[in-house]
């Protein structure tokens, strides 16, 4: 399995990169979103990848953080999304554009992907529903690690800038660990987390928390 790519990129298309790596070049598929964040060519960038293997293809598609690969592999288990309708997916709404949708079963938000009809968009969210806490749990943490991770090409070392992430990400996973803790149900702590964050992007997380508690009250 080839889960880290890191080189030169020699050119790009339309959907893919060529990335020299020790003269080696690797065809790495990426979403349109991750391919406006990259550099020109000539440039050094540092993927994670999933490489899918049929017997008729090997593909290696490239994304910018941890939490972005792990979205892609929660939507192509879902039936009828395939690696194309993933990226077009994360494309449109990002990793953390994605974890709101399934978090507040907004459907029409993942419906906005190219390609994607109502059905399959309804799938999804329902689908993941259950697993979107889990992943926004996660997004904080892997965020702040993968911030100092240092790429090398050859024997040079070379710094690899912050990868960009929501403004809250630690928070919203602090507010989630917090509500649980509390007795909330996973997605109902998950959606009014998300909600909450929509609402107040920079909030830290004592004002998160007190939030997504306001949207969990019984309402009358």
């Amino acid at each position: 399995m080839i889960g880290k790519i890191t080189g030169r990129i020699e050119y790009r298309a339309a959907d893919h990169l060529l990335i020299d790596v020790r003269g080696i070049g690797y065809l790495v598929y990426c979403s349109e979103r991750t391919l406006a964040a990259l550099p020109g060519v000539g440039e050094v960038v540092a993927l994670y990848t999933d490489l899918v293997v049929r017997e008729d293809l090997m593909q290696l598609f490239g994304f910018q953080t941890l939490v972005e690969k792990e979205w892609h592999r929660l939507l192509t288990s879902v039936q009828g999304v395939g690696a194309k309708a993933s990226l077009a997916i994360l494309g449109a709404l990002g990793p953390d554009g994605v974890s709101r949708a399934i978090a507040l079963g907004d459907w029409n938000a993942v419906k906005a992907a190219k390609g994607v009809g109502p059905k399959i968009a309804q799938r999804v969210v329902l689908d993941l529903k259950d697993k979107a806490p889990g992943v926004m749990a996660m997004s904080g943490t892997l965020a702040q690690a993968q911030g100092d991770v240092p790429a090398q090409v050859i024997e040079t070392p070379i710094a690899r800038k912050p990868v960009a992430s929501a403004p809250n990400a630690s928070a919203q996973s602090e507010a989630l660990s917090a509500l649980s803790n509390l007795g909330y149900g996973p997605g109902d702590a998950a959606g009014a987390v998300a909600q909450a964050a929509g609402e107040i992007p920079d909030a830290e997380t004592p004002a998160l928390i007190r939030a997504a508690l306001k949207l969990l009250a019984p309402k009358g």
